[in-house]
């Protein structure tokens, strides 16, 4: 049996490494000799799938940010192609990365149309749902944006890691099983507080914590720059403390280490696989937007939520296309409720930072309110099996056509 996955960002990477995982272990189970071939990134390689190309190195959020990638992007997506005509796989697996998955997905119908094409972790475009925007003329532009009828031409079967999510593709008509979310099964081995500050050799009275403001090229840019000069004012402010900053990518470390050093910050440049190690040892995160802020939730770990795009991006977003969105973070979205705060474009400052920073390692109310909510979000995610569950229904997919 021949699978096709293709995704990217770095967060997809490692979904579908998870997913890897768990089809090679179901196959064996099965007796089921199995080859995936994949666009990705480093830890699927690792979990076993052959590469055709990278993708991770690609990701970008907005209109703007994304023109660099646009030909990179074309000449994978001729690859594809070039495989679907070559060694036509049995089934595809399109994972998040809409606007590149939609057209694999497109020319796959094309090229090998009987091939079940199953779209694991949907955009966001759920957010935008009656139930949560009641402008159907803001929902309209936020299906367009994310190409939703499209997807859902090329998609066959549509697993849910949310709830809302099924619910919103449900109503479009779309045969989907709401897995749970991949991030419960990761967290089941996660590492312990107590050993991870013994391990970085943490002071018991000192205030640790973890920098996750980066995934993308562009947040270099954009982002980090400002949380940087956030944590030099709370350096000022606490003495005594130690940030911890993962980088997801090995390639952007250099950049990372110059600008610790521009800033002065008392700073501890972790890897990738560290990440984890990192939220673990914190007493607080300062995260970008995005999937790392499930992951924060699942350690039970206070954040602040920072997010920037280009100005001329953001500006398009506000006055032409007329979008807006009640959250952007997943730890929001998933109760569509504030559970932790969101500095998005011009309030994501270092000022602003810094002041939610403080309240939350000095107001112990405000922090036992954060976890306490963080219970409920985990109740919305599913329980540990989800990639088992998903592994599951591609078997069953399979035999169904």
């Amino acid at each position: 049996m021949r699978i096709f996955i293709s995704t990217g960002e770095v967060s997809g990477d490692l979904q579908a490494a998870m997913l890897i995982e768990s089809l090679f272990k179901l196959a064996k189970t099965q007796a089921i000799e199995l080859e995936i071939f994949a666009l990705g990134g480093d830890r699927m390689e690792l979990a076993g799938a052959k590469m055709l190309g990278k993708t991770t190195r690609l990701a970008a959020m907005g209109l703007i940010e994304s023109i660099p990638f646009i030909l990179p992007t074309l000449q994978l997506q001729k690859r594809a192609k070039e495989f679907f005509r070559d060694h036509p796989p049995d089934l595809i697996i399109l994972i998040d990365y809409v606007g590149a998955n939609v057209t694999i997905g497109q020319s796959a119908k094309k090229i090998i149309p009987g091939v079940p094409i199953i779209y694991y972790i949907a955009p966001q475009v759920w957010i935008w749902s009656e139930e949560n925007i009641p402008s159907a003329k803001l929902r309209s532009t936020a299906e367009k944006l994310f190409n939703t009828e499209k997807l859902i031409a090329v998609t066959d079967k549509l697993l849910a890691i949310f709830p809302a999510e099924a619910r919103f593709f449900e109503t479009k008509g779309v045969p989907v099983t709401w897995v749970g979310h991949p991030l419960v099964d990761r967290m089941a081995n996660a590492p312990n507080r107590q050993e991870m500050r013994q391990k970085w050799a943490i002071k018991p009275k000192e205030t640790v914590i973890a920098l996750l403001p980066a995934s993308r090229q562009q947040e270099f840019k954009y982002l980090v720059p400002t949380v940087c000069a956030a944590a030099q004012k709370l350096q000022e402010k606490i003495p005594d403390i130690k940030f911890l900053i993962p980088v997801p990518l090995a390639l952007y470390e250099p950049k990372m280490r110059e600008l610790v050093a521009e800033y002065g910050l008392n700073a501890v440049i972790m890897e990738r696989d560290q990440t984890l190690e990192a939220i673990a040892a914190a007493d607080l995160a300062v995260a970008k937007s995005g999937t790392v802020n499930l992951e924060i939730a699942l350690l039970n770990v206070p954040q602040v939520v920072v997010y920037r795009l280009s100005a001329v991006t953001a500006w398009i977003a506000r006055n032409i296309m007329k979008l807006s969105v009640p959250f952007v973070s997943p730890v929001n979205l998933v109760l569509m409720r504030e559970i932790v705060p969101e500095l998005l474009q011009e309030e994501a400052n270092p000022e602003r930072i810094m002041q939610e920073c403080l309240d939350l390692l000095l107001n112990q109310q405000r922090r036992q309110k954060m976890l306490d909510e963080y219970a409920e979000t985990k109740a919305g995610l599913g329980t540990v099996g989800s990639c088992e569950r998903v592994a599951q229904e591609v078997f069953n997919t399979k035999s169904s056509y």
